[in-house]
């Protein structure tokens, strides 16, 4: 019997819809985009554009500002390094967080090299920004402020709409990476104020190596220096043959998710809150973050008393659960520690996500299972001292 997945922050099963949108243009329709002299180029180009459109009015933007890209990961690297290399001449210096990803955290570490200035601002121990730290941050010579829109370890979501107006004020771009919050809440890039948005497919039912990235066009109209070249697709900035059937993937995941979305948001609050109370019955569980805003699929909490390594020993059995970031496996949680949290107690916590999926019943036994085993660790781990 396979482990109860609660690892939706991760990776999530494909959609059968999304799949079903997605057959017709691995086999019948198997045309490049850029063939344009012929009808099998017509019709994946038409398919292309259709996607694009969606994914626009989705986030109440133009469909000339989404660029296809193979995930978040390569959205957030042409942001913030595209931006860097466009502004260059207009200012050095770039703000962002301490609890960001990595495909934030490293693109910066790696700007820092070429000589720019990173503000990594730290967190309150709810996990939240602190708008006025963040508003001293901001200098005559900061060209981008990156602030994700829900954490992916910790689920918390930031104030974006604030940090927008404060950016804006400002003529400085923010990016967002909003790959953990894309089709579990609306994203109003007008009314939040954002720049640049990155998202991704397949934390949200659909496939994996596909995401987009949104760029205004117009007040501001940003700026990109690209980080592929060899074919001038994507209005020249981001080279590469498109992948028509994850595009076309991508767009059926977004609609599905925003279609269900306040029914599924509320089912899985429900779900977040039981497991919660099950396991608030044992002493010494301690939440990682603002119980709100979160993200409803989210709860990261922290075992006190346990040896980390054999707790997650333990839960592989019967759950596919994690201790942090999926990306940055075997490191201690850099989220949880800049909550203030230590390296032992980071390596005792787990992330539980929830999913589309997840039952009633399986909360129950997850809630059954640690109520059962975790008296016993503590106790081995008692012993041990």
């Amino acid at each position: 019997m396979r482990p109860i997945y609660l690892d939706y922050h991760a990776t999530s099963p494909l959609d059968e819809r999304v799949w079903q949108a997605m057959m017709p243009y691995w086999w019948e329709r198997f045309g490049n985009p850029a063939s344009g002299g012929h009808a099998y180029g017509w019709e994946v180009q038409a398919a292309v554009e259709m996607a694009r459109e969606e994914l626009a009015a989705s986030l109440n933007t133009v469909p000339e500002s989404i660029l296809f890209t193979s995930g978040a990961t390569e959205a957030n690297n042409l942001a913030i390094q595209g931006v860097a290399a466009a502004y260059y001449a207009q200012g050095r210096h770039i703000v962002t967080v301490q609890t960001e990803h990595r495909a934030v955290l490293e693109p910066c570490q790696h700007l820092e090299s070429l000589g720019f200035e990173v503000t990594y601002l730290p967190v309150q121990p709810d996990g939240l920004l602190d708008l006025e730290q963040l508003r001293q941050a901001l200098r005559r010579e900061t060209i981008l402020v990156s602030v994700m829109a829900a954490n992916n370890e910790i689920g918390v979501l930031q104030p974006l709409r604030e940090i927008g107006v404060m950016c804006r004020e400002r003529g400085i771009l923010l990016h967002t990476d909003a790959a953990q919050a894309v089709g579990k809440m609306p994203l109003d890039v007008q009314d939040l104020q954002v720049d640049l948005l990155s998202l991704t497919a397949h934390k949200i039912g659909g496939p994996k190596g596909v995401g987009a990235l949104f760029v205004r066009r117009d007040r501001p109209r940003v700026q990109l220096v690209p980080q592929m070249y060899g074919g001038g697709q994507e209005q020249g900035w981001r080279a590469g043959t498109l992948a028509v059937p994850l595009i076309v993937g991508l767009a059926a995941a977004v609609r599905w998710a925003l279609a269900e979305w306040e029914t599924e948001q509320a089912r899985l609050l429900h779900l977040r809150t039981a497991l919660w109370q099950g396991l608030q019955k044992l002493d010494d569980v301690l939440l990682n973050g603002a119980w709100s805003p979160r993200l409803a699929g989210n709860l990261n909490v922290t075992f006190q008393g346990v040896n980390g390594a054999e707790l997650h020993r333990r839960f592989q059995a019967v759950m596919a659960v994690s201790a942090g970031s999926a990306c940055s496996s075997g490191r201690p949680s850099h989220v949880l520690q800049a909550l203030g949290r230590s390296r032992q107690a980071a390596a005792s916590s787990v992330r539980f996500g929830l999913g589309r999926w997840t039952t009633a019943t399986e909360i129950q036994q997850v809630v059954d299972y640690v109520q059962e085993i975790l008296p016993e660790l503590r106790q081995k781990s008692y012993i041990k001292t």
